[in-house]
Order: structure tokens, then sequence, then C-alpha cells
């Protein structure tokens, strides 16, 4: 799912960090911010459009979201 996103926003509470996957990171990089304590993905999670939303940051969600 990642690598058919051109764009995927990761939010950690309120840290938001976001991937250009014109050029994308290292599969280990990707993993870490995308992946929980317990090996599965992050909650929640939502696809619009191209561009992947990982984990919940309010500002991050009303920027893509509306």
């Amino acid at each position: 799912m990642a690598k058919t996103a051109e764009r995927i926003v990761v939010a950690k509470g309120k840290k938001v960090v976001t991937f250009d996957m014109k050029q994308p990171p290292d599969d280990d990089t990707l993993a870490a911010h995308l992946l929980g304590p317990t090996g599965n993905l992050r909650a929640p999670t939502i696809r619009r459009g191209r561009t992947l939303l990982i984990g919940f940051n309010e500002e991050a969600y009303a920027d893509h979201l509306t």
C-alpha cells in the first residue's frame, strides 16, 4: 500500500513526518514510521487518493481531508 502512494503523512503525537514517495526512504526507515510496537500498521490509517495518512494529527487531517 505504501509503495503505491505518492505521499505518506505519518503522525506520532504532535510530530508529523511527510514522505515524498517519488524519492522513497529505505524500507527500514519507512517501516519504523508506519508500524506500531506490535508490528502492525499504526492506526488510524486512511488512504485519500494517492496520499496515505498514518496515525492521528488534527492539523494534518484538516490539511488533507478538507
